[in-house]
């Protein structure tokens, strides 16, 4: 947007927001929307305020088009108000969901599996985000359709990420809002980059690709032989990590198209085909046995992972069916 903090050094607080000249910028400014969280809406009013005085700031600027498209379609609403004095309604850019609600929306559907097509996810996705966050103090507006038509209209998704302890594959927060937003993209037929933004180093972050962000973790962490080892030195809890990671990757590969099917294979021959592997599972935990083996039925039956060997789909069958048979104690 052009803007910068305002910092009170002593205390490390942003006390307020600096509007760079057009010139020190040396780029034409980018028009940001925000959709926050609902912790995010809960835990920081003051930075919401902050962010929606940038937005109104840099909207209220005389340059051109080029220069702040955001100024520009201040313009045009103010062209259209109905009052003859006096401005038109701000433009909206930070959005989330209803006072005391949670979440992208999509986390059930994640969860229970139960839709059909992708359109469905981001649907669902779209119509959790009803309210907007503007003023001094930062408070909700109703803003039916007001996210879809900025959704719509992005050329870029940027998620940032600035806790070293975990990564995408933990949770299910960063799946649910990156995956759902993909989702809504192909939903309104759009299409948009999707970026992590890694700030565990705030001097030096680094921005991937999802597919990259994901790529790290995927052969750093989740087939990395000594992880695999060190996980299953920690009994149930171990397996439940292994499920909970794969669980999350079929999830961006349901919602997004950042997963290549090899990742998918590699995850089968790593945690099912080895014996070793799938032994502790059983013995340990054979819920998370059962839960890897229907995530990655769920990654066949709905065509995100293709295969050349038919004992595959037998091997999934087989080990479901024996993890039930464990769980039930028989």
């Amino acid at each position: 947007m052009g803007c910068r903090p305002k910092w009170d050094y002593e205390t490390g607080r942003v006390t307020g927001i600096e509007i760079l000249p057009a010139a020190l910028v040396g780029r034409p400014r980018v028009d940001v929307t925000w959709r926050i969280s609902g912790l995010f809406r809960d835990m920081f009013p003051q930075q919401i305020a902050l962010m929606s005085a940038a937005i109104e700031a840099v909207a209220a600027l005389e340059e051109t088009a080029r220069d702040n498209p955001l100024a520009a379609e201040q313009q045009a609403a103010d062209q259209q108000a109905t009052e003859q004095q006096g401005r038109g309604a701000p433009v909206l850019r930070i959005f989330g969901t209803v006072p005391g609600t949670y979440g992208s929306g999509v986390e059930a559907l994640l969860e229970n599996g139960n839709w059909e097509e992708r359109r469905e996810i981001g649907q669902t996705y779209l119509q959790a985000v009803t309210h907007a966050f503007t003023g001094a103090e930062g408070e909700a507006v109703a803003a039916p359709g007001a996210f879809s038509s900025r959704v719509e209209k992005a050329d870029l998704l940027v998620h940032g990420g600035d806790d070293p302890g975990r990564d995408m594959l933990e949770g299910s927060a960063d799946v649910a809002f990156v995956g759902g937003f993909a989702a809504a993209l192909e939903q309104l037929g759009s299409h948009a980059d999707l970026v992590a933004l890694d700030t565990t180093n705030p001097q030096k972050p680094q921005a991937r690709s999802l597919k990259q962000a994901l790529g790290r973790i995927v052969h750093g962490r989740v087939l990395n032989p000594r992880y695999i080892e060190g996980q299953m030195r920690h009994g149930p809890r171990g397996a439940s990590d292994f499920a909970e990671s794969i669980d999350r990757l079929v999830g961006f590969a349901e919602t997004t198209r950042a997963v290549p099917g090899d990742w998918l294979e590699r995850v089968h021959e790593t945690y099912i085909s080895d014996p070793k592997v799938r032994e502790f599972m059983l013995r340990e935990n054979p819920a998370a046995a059962r839960v890897i083996a229907e995530r990655l039925t769920c990654a066949r039956t709905r065509g995100i992972w293709h295969v050349r060997r038919n004992h595959i789909d037998h091997e999934l069958s087989e080990l479901i069916e024996e993890a039930k048979r464990v769980e039930n104690g028989e």
